[in-house]
């Protein structure tokens, strides 16, 4: 059946079925989400995931593998390294880059989880005041005021986006999606169990944009935080408890079927 003849009913079955294709532990080998899958104490799963998630843009294998050397420099004990390591033992991490993100960020993305964990009940503690919101927009705003209260370099700032600068926001959308849904499909965690699925947001990149656009669940041509809130609402017309779901779908169709 060719898309443009789809209703709404078909093209959501169509989907459905997508999503659950690739909603799966075989998707885990090739995805950046390798990395938080390593671990399983709660902290690790999280800084890991969130420092995968931030460097998620460009080649996969080429982002699983600066990963891979980012919880090396963290000793494979992500959560005990950033608790407990010396302003010297951070000044000391070094090699670790990832196209623009270099050893000046990773530094400060330590220093900046430590503040985190000290005083905000870490990640999840600060996306927990935006508990009762429709959406996670708030919430990444917030964690964005919160990483950079500290002292910083004004250059890492770019590699934490800001809804409310009119980014799309996609890492911290996936980074949010592996840690809120858990569908007992082995993919995400739901580690966050007072934040909700139905306020996640889809991570929205050049695959999933015109595959969305492609599906006519999205007009507007640029990806950016607008064409987010748009896709949002198409998507929870379709399912409003479980949107995000269909991130599956769209990045599996884009990705593995050049659709």
């Amino acid at each position: 059946m060719g898309t443009g003849a789809m209703n709404r009913k078909e093209l959501k079955d169509f989907l459905d079925q997508k999503a659950q294709q690739y909603n799966h532990p075989q998707f885990i080998t090739s995805d950046p989400i390798q990395i938080p899958h390593r671990f399983s104490r709660k902290e690790d799963i999280e800084i890991a995931g969130f420092l995968a998630a931030t460097i998620a843009w460009g080649n996969r294998k080429s982002i699983i593998r600066s990963a891979n050397n980012m919880m090396k420099a963290l000793e494979n004990t992500p959560f005990d390294f950033i608790n407990n390591a010396s302003d010297q033992e951070i000044e000391a991490l070094d090699g670790i880059v990832h196209r623009t993100f270099n050893p000046i960020d990773f530094r400060f993305f330590v220093k900046a989880l430590k503040h985190l964990y000290k005083n905000y009940n870490g990640l999840e503690g600060v996306f927990m005041e935006s508990q009762h919101d429709s959406s996670l927009h708030k919430g990444i705003h917030r964690l964005k005021q919160v990483f950079f209260e500290i002292p910083h370099p004004k250059r890492t700032q770019k590699h934490l986006a800001d809804p409310y600068k009119g980014s799309a926001a996609k890492r911290i959308h996936m980074f949010l999606r592996w840690m809120v849904r858990n569908d007992q499909n082995g993919v995400d965690f739901g580690l966050w169990k007072g934040l909700q699925p139905a306020q996640l947001s889809c991570p929205l990149d050049l695959h999933s944009g015109n595959v969305a656009r492609s599906l006519g669940l999205l007009k507007r041509k640029q990806n950016d935080h607008k064409a987010v809130v748009e896709l949002d609402k198409a998507l929870r017309e379709m399912d409003a408890i479980d949107p995000v779901k269909y991130d599956f779908a769209l990045f599996g169709l884009g990705v593995f079927e050049s659709f």
